[in-house]
Parts: structure tokens; C-alpha cells; sequence
């Protein structure tokens, strides 16, 4: 019997030079990927993405706008070369993607095609970017906090500014993202509570109220896009379970990731029981979600496939 394969999809963080450059060196599925991000792109971006992804700059690669799309590009060139490789050995039980990665899980499911997920990305990046632009505002990692210890922080050192908890990526591993004022405050009260707080290298507070903007647009392009429903279990980063078949249902969802908490490891814990006899394997670029695993339920093992010599393909 064919097995019951899992994939997961990175997210924002995950990109670096030189990311599925050997994939598109190694598969023609692969490579035709990237030259269809390139002609889709094409006038929307500065550059062609595929030159990004291989050659950088890392300054520009990094930026919001520019490593969603990338990285997007990346994860579906990844599983087109798996799946030329192996053709029908195995069989679609679940994705998952870790917020940018829902929309890779989406496509990888049939619920939108690679063109339609690809301009929606481009598009939640530059929104992203630009809601980021407008208000001075960041994130804060927390090492040793739950859901209360995190609440509790972000309760301490609001003021009259926003912060809130933003992801919840693994047993003591809680994301919160707000006012750059309220994230420096919650820096400095960190260790009064037990944590440890390290500032993040991003843009602006993802997954916050700050990005009500970014989710007004991208509210309007989901609207317009085709969507049906996934050929297999697609976990949704807003509820931790996963996604209702209808496609209206899967657009409130992908607005609402914007500026609600994404609860990537209630994702994980959901498909560890569903699946547990299932293949999980961790698409490129980077190997984070398969260290994230090894916090939120050991017995799962990944094959991350950063390179292609890991993939059996």
C-alpha cells in the first residue's frame, strides 16, 4: 500500500542565498518552477525571483516583499521535483505550512494553482511590508514561556500600545509581536517573568493588529482568486485544526492569520495524532520546522529536504 505522506512548509525566516538552487540544478520540474515564477513576476518585482533565490543579495532577498514569494517559489519547486521523482509512491494525507507555508500546504492540496497562490503571496508580502512601513513595530521570541506566561507579558508591558502573542511555535517557544515602544518595554520585564526575550530581525509585528491594513488587501485579492477545496487534510494556522472545505471559509481564515496568532505547534499535535503511521517530510528552504518538531512531539521524524541528496528523489 502506497504511504500516507505529511508535508510541511516553511515559512518567513527560512530564506537564504543559494536556497533550491541545487533542486533547480538537479529536477526539470524543478527548474521550469522557476521559470514560471520568473515570467509571473515578471515587472512585479525588482529582478527575476529565480536569480534572487540563487544568487542574493541577501538584502534583498530578506526583505518582506521579496522572501515570500521566494520562498513560496522554492517550497512548490521543491515538492514538483519530488513528486517527478517518485511519481505515484506516495500518497497526499496532509500539509501544513508555518504562516507564509499555509499557502504552499494550499497549493501542494489543489485548493489554488501555483500562478493564483504565487500573485497572492507576492501581494501579502509587499501589504505586509508596507503596514510594517507605517507604524515603528517588531517582534519578541520568548524562550520558556506558554500561552499565560506570554499573555501575561504582553498584559505588563502593553501600556498604550499594542502588543499581543503572535506565534506559538513549540513548547516554550512563543513569538509576540507589537509597538516597537511595547516590544522594548516587554524586552526589559521579560526576566521579571522567567523568560528569555531576544528581539527579532523582521520587518514590522506580524500576526498583529498592526497588519489590519496588509489583511484589507489582501482580503480584496483572496476574493478574486479561484479557490477549491483541498484533495487532503490542510491545517489552518488560525485554529490549530484543520481547514473546512468550503473555499469562503478558507479566505476568512487567511485573512484572519494576519493579525491573529499562528498556533503552529496545536497544528502539529493535531496531525501527530491524526497520521501517526504517515511519512513526514519538511520541504526547502531550511530545516526550522523539523527543530521545531523535536520540541513539540520527539517521536515524529522529519527528512527535511534543504538539498537534494536528502530527498531519495
Amino acid at each position: 500500500m502506497t504511504q500516507a505522506t505529511i508535508f510541511l512548509c516553511p515559512g518567513q525566516g527560512a530564506q537564504a542565498v543559494g536556497m533550491a538552487r541545487e533542486w533547480a540544478e538537479h529536477s526539470t520540474a524543478a527548474r521550469e518552477t522557476f521559470d514560471e515564477a520568473d515570467a509571473i513576476l515578471a515587472g512585479h518585482i525588482e529582478g527575476r525571483i529565480s536569480d534572487l533565490c540563487f544568487n542574493g543579495p541577501a538584502e534583498t532577498l530578506y526583505r518582506t516583499d521579496i522572501s515570500q514569494p521566494a520562498i513560496y517559489t522554492a517550497s512548490i519547486a521543491c515538492f514538483r521535483a519530488m513528486r517527478e521523482a517518485r511519481g505515484s509512491d506516495f500518497r497526499l494525507a496532509a500539509t501544513a505550512g508555518l504562516s507564509l507555508g499555509e499557502y504552499t500546504a494550499l497549493c501542494i492540496a489543489g485548493a489554488f494553482s501555483f500562478e493564483h497562490g504565487l500573485r497572492l503571496v507576492a501581494l501579502r508580502g509587499r501589504a505586509m511590508q508596507d503596514a510594517a512601513e507605517a507604524a515603528p513595530s517588531s517582534m519578541v521570541a520568548l524562550i520558556g514561556a506558554d500561552e499565560d506566561k506570554a499573555n501575561a507579558l504582553c498584559d505588563a508591558a502593553r501600556g498604550d500600545d499594542i502588543l499581543v502573542a503572535a506565534n506559538f511555535n513549540a513548547p516554550g517557544q512563543v513569538v509576540i509581536s507589537g509597538s516597537l515602544a511595547a516590544c522594548e518595554r516587554a524586552e526589559r520585564l521579560a526576566p521579571d517573568h522567567g523568560l528569555r526575550a531576544t528581539r527579532l530581525q523582521v520587518a514590522g509585528a506580524f500576526h498583529s493588529p498592526l497588519m489590519q491594513p496588509a489583511a484589507d488587501r489582501l482580503a480584496e485579492a483572496l476574493a478574486n482568486t479561484p479557490i477549491s477545496a483541498p484533495n487532503c487534510t490542510v491545517m489552518s494556522n488560525v485554529t490549530g485544526l484543520p481547514h473546512d472545505a468550503d473555499p469562503d471559509t478558507i479566505r476568512q481564515r487567511l485573512v484572519a492569520q494576519l493579525t491573529n496568532p499562528v498556533r503552529w505547534a496545536a497544528n502539529c499535535e493535531w496531525l501527530a495524532k491524526a497520521h501517526a503511521d504517515a511519512d513526514w517530510h519538511e520541504l526547502a528552504p531550511g530545516k526550522t520546522l523539523s527543530g521545531m518538531m523535536r520540541r513539540i512531539d520527539k517521536s515524529v521524524k522529519i527528512i527535511s529536504h534543504d538539498q537534494p541528496e536528502t530527498s531519495n528523489a
